[in-house]
């Protein structure tokens, strides 16, 4: 009896600290974006959800409309997660819309024609199960504005702390679909589990907010009204080179800070150099080098291995460098190889 009542403590802490936080950044975001309204709105939905779980666990007579309330907001999770990913540029058009409205148009049609209360078994066997179906999709969806992070983790290298918060948000609503889905009867575990992942969230928030790089700007955001003045320019574009001449690119650890020491540069600085002139971010441009160097590589050696060829051209791990080859070539390293010896 205690640990249910712990259970239902922690899990009604857990929905109420998600809705002081939705207010938080639909309120106090530093910055008016999108992004940060539609985090608001998601820690909302999810918070509805929860508590709607922990309340039925606890009062199964619970009534019924407060039941389908909770159940219809999960229609809403996914697109949330998708939008306040999505990077703030790409919603200029307002093409957030039709990622909201045909949901919650269909989610309110079906509850007038099917309420909870008389199409339980409805709900249970089609519409829960449609609802979780999306919520998987725009995770699924979502997860190309997350790949370049896992991609980094891949690579060891130091991840930003608006990374951290973009992953954690991603990971935290995909374990919390993974509870829902696979124990429907279990929902008083996901109320705990939500908990967590709020109460985490709010000790990254402490964590970050006082912090230059705060995770209510967007990145570019960080360089705005900071012009590098010509000087400093050029002395930085003399110096860039350094990379390439020495070839630092070929050792799997190289990154931004190291990049500043050998250049004697800030990194703050090196950084924007990278992100405003050259137009793409350092971690990218580093891979473009070595992906170059893998490309000699394979059209010269042939007495190597395609992995030692893929470390000896700086790529921490095989499935790094195959994964990245292809990415920016479109074949594989064995293909590229094979066709260059064709053309020889």
């Amino acid at each position: 009896m205690e640990s249910n009542q712990l259970l239902f403590f922690l899990s009604a802490l857990g929905a109420f600290n998600g809705f002081i936080l939705s207010i938080y950044f639909a309120i106090n975001a530093k910055k008016k974006i999108f992004a940060n309204y539609f985090l608001s709105l998601l820690l909302l939905v999810l918070s509805i959800r929860i508590i709607k779980s922990v309340f039925f666990y606890f009062n199964p007579h619970l009534s019924n409309i407060f039941i389908q309330i909770g159940l219809s907001a999960c229609i809403l999770i996914g697109p949330f997660l998708y939008l306040s990913l999505k990077p703030n540029e790409e919603d200029k058009n307002q093409n957030w819309a039709k990622h909201i409205i045909p949901y919650l148009g269909g989610i309110t049609i079906l509850g007038i024609l099917y309420p909870y209360v008389e199409h339980q078994q409805i709900w249970s066997w089609w519409i829960v199960k449609a609802i979780y179906f999306q919520w998987f999709i725009y995770i699924v969806l979502s997860f190309k504005y997350i790949q370049p992070i896992f991609q980094k983790l891949k690579e060891k290298e130091s991840l930003k702390k608006i990374e951290v918060w973009f992953l954690s948000i991603y990971l935290g609503v995909a374990f919390i679909w993974l509870a829902y889905s696979s124990a429907a009867y279990t929902s008083y575990i996901v109320g705990a589990l939500s908990f967590t992942f709020i109460l985490y969230l709010i000790v990254l928030l402490l964590i970050f907010r006082n912090s230059s790089e705060s995770v209510f700007f967007q990145e570019k955001e960080k360089y705005k009204n900071k012009e590098i003045d010509a000087e400093m320019l050029n002395l930085i574009s003399q110096k860039f080179s350094i990379i390439t001449e020495k070839e630092l690119y070929l050792n799997p650890d190289f990154n931004l800070e190291e990049a500043s020491k050998e250049l004697k540069v800030t990194k703050h600085l090196l950084s924007q150099y990278v992100n405003e002139i050259l137009g793409k971010s350092f971690s990218n441009l580093i891979k473009e080098y070595r992906i170059e160097k893998a490309k000699k590589l394979l059209e010269t050696e042939n007495n190597f291995t395609l992995e030692s060829l893929g470390y000896d051209s700086g790529f921490s791990s095989k499935s790094t460098f195959f994964t990245a080859f292809k990415k920016a070539t479109g074949f594989t390293p064995a293909e590229y190889q094979k066709s260059h010896s064709k053309s020889v």
